[in-house]
């Protein structure tokens, strides 16, 4: 029962029942009830009249199972840190991407410095101070976090934004506080327990 129960519910989930309304011929003319219907696709067959929902992909995971108390407390605080950061790293990916879309229409390379310029000022006067107060560990996840979303390591954004040498520079101090802008993300193996924690977080799990 608990089974159909779930099926049904991930089903009509992307439903609004109360608030779609089925309009048909003369009804369309009744602006007040238009302005509270809502067009969805659908297929007619009369006499019924059959609705085409799209559902985004629903992962269900199984409660992650702890060997001791000390596994669990372990992924309690890995999942804090990585619900800390997750939120950055989709900013990122999202400033990447706009960054590399727009300096691909600029040829001249200065032009390309001033524009990359503009956009890290604002940038440090949105996030800087929300940034700083980060723990160095949620720094290490935030970087493995950016080649997640990106597809290139911390370093490598770099590279392609500031050049060799800040990149060089940047990687330098990072190694100072035993960071690495280098590492890239493992999700089978050495950050499956991140990967875990993120497809939960965007399930509505945790």
């Amino acid at each position: 029962m608990k089974q159909i129960l779930l099926i049904l519910s991930i089903l009509f989930s992307g439903l609004n029942l109360n608030a779609q309304i089925i309009l048909h011929g003369d009804e369309l003319k009744d602006t007040a009830r238009l302005k509270r219907a809502q067009i969805v696709p659908g297929i007619v067959q009369p006499p019924d009249t059959i609705l085409i929902v799209r559902h985004n992909p629903v992962v269900i995971m199984p409660p992650y199972v702890f060997l001791t108390q000390r596994q669990r407390e372990k992924y309690d605080k890995l999942a804090y840190n990585v619900k800390k950061v997750w939120p950055y790293a989709k900013i990122i990916k999202r400033v990447y991407a706009q960054l590399t879309d727009s300096l691909s229409k600029i040829d001249n390379e200065e032009d390309q410095k001033a524009y990359i310029k503009s956009q890290e000022k604002l940038l440090r006067a949105q996030f800087e101070d929300q940034l700083v107060k980060l723990s160095i560990t949620q720094g290490r996840i935030l970087i493995k976090l950016v080649d997640r979303e990106t597809g290139s390591t911390t370093y490598e954004v770099l590279k392609e934004l500031k050049g060799s040498f800040s990149a060089f520079i940047f990687q330098g101090i990072a190694r100072l506080f035993g960071s690495n802008l280098k590492s890239e993300y493992d999700a089978l193996e050495e950050d499956k327990m991140i990967e875990d924690i993120i497809v939960r977080i965007e399930n509505g799990q945790l």
